[in-house]
């Protein structure tokens, strides 16, 4: 008969599961033990002892059981200060609770540690606790604290449709104008986070551009000026004349709300609530 099986010590713990679980079913059936070791390339001790423990406790004793020690053995932090540092995370910012920066990264929720249970842990080993309490490194959405949850439900389920709907009417072209280049507000990194959950940092709205006012359609082309003064209506409107030299067909121009008030004799803009 052929060999199934060879030194069945060489397979993984799953591997090694099948053939006990056969060889076992095949004594059930009323093969004989010799023919059963032949057949799958084992020992007769192997045989009888899978026999012996078949009958002591029947299947759940011959399938594949977990190695190492048993998840939460040995842990340095308990359950309820693994549930603390969790939410402490998920609720603050390293800057809320006398650390410095606004992004958590392994280092920081480090020093938490440090800080509340006076234990300190490596960087792979906080990594492993917060992945064990379900986070993960993201990079955070960003959303204005002057935010109208209203406004923005309103935009998206009947103002955006509408601009759509009349653009398609015109055979006209949308845009998404707003000042580029570096912000008093910009956060850059990752931070940890809930799984297959963005997290959010709370920034101010008032934001402000260095040097440029930009357009982008909603195919990807970007039409945009550079501009050394501070931004004002009258820059507005020289951005407004230099884009419509761009184009031979109507233009439909979606602007943020910025505090400068649009020309007095421009066009008329979409406006859409902070984000």
């Amino acid at each position: 008969m052929s060999n199934l099986v060879g030194d069945a010590r060489h397979l993984s713990p799953s591997a090694q599961e099948a053939p006990r679980l056969r060889a076992v079913a095949a004594l059930v059936a009323g093969r004989d033990r010799e023919d059963v070791a032949v057949v799958f390339g084992v020992s007769l001790k192997a045989v009888d002892t899978w026999w012996a423990k078949w009958q002591a406790g029947g299947r759940e004793v011959l399938v594949m059981r977990p190695r190492g020690k048993p998840v939460g053995v040995h842990q340095v932090l308990g359950e309820a200060e693994q549930a603390a540092v969790r939410q402490a995370v998920l609720d603050h910012r390293p800057c809320d609770v006398g650390l410095s920066g606004q992004l958590w990264t392994r280092r920081l929720v480090g020093e938490l540690i440090a800080k509340l249970y006076r234990v300190r842990l490596t960087e792979p080993g906080v990594g492993k606790y917060l992945r064990r309490s379900g986070l993960s490194f993201q990079r955070p959405d960003k959303r204005a604290v002057e935010q109208d949850p209203e406004a923005v439900r309103r935009w998206h389920e009947e103002a955006w449709p509408a601009i759509r709907a009349k653009a398609k009417r015109d055979g006209g072209e949308i845009l998404f104008a707003d000042q580029v280049g570096i912000r008093s507000d910009q956060v850059t990194g990752r931070t940890c986070g809930e799984k297959r959950k963005t997290p959010v940092v709370r920034r101010s709205g008032n934001r402000f551009s260095v040097n440029a006012m930009s357009a982008i359609s909603t195919k990807g082309r970007m039409h945009f000026m550079v501009f050394t003064e501070h931004f004002t209506a009258e820059t507005m409107c020289r951005f407004l004349d230099r884009l419509a030299g761009h184009f031979d067909h109507k233009v439909h121009l979606v602007v943020d709300e910025h505090s400068p008030p649009p020309c007095q004799e421009g066009p008329r803009l979409a406006r859409r609530p902070s984000r």
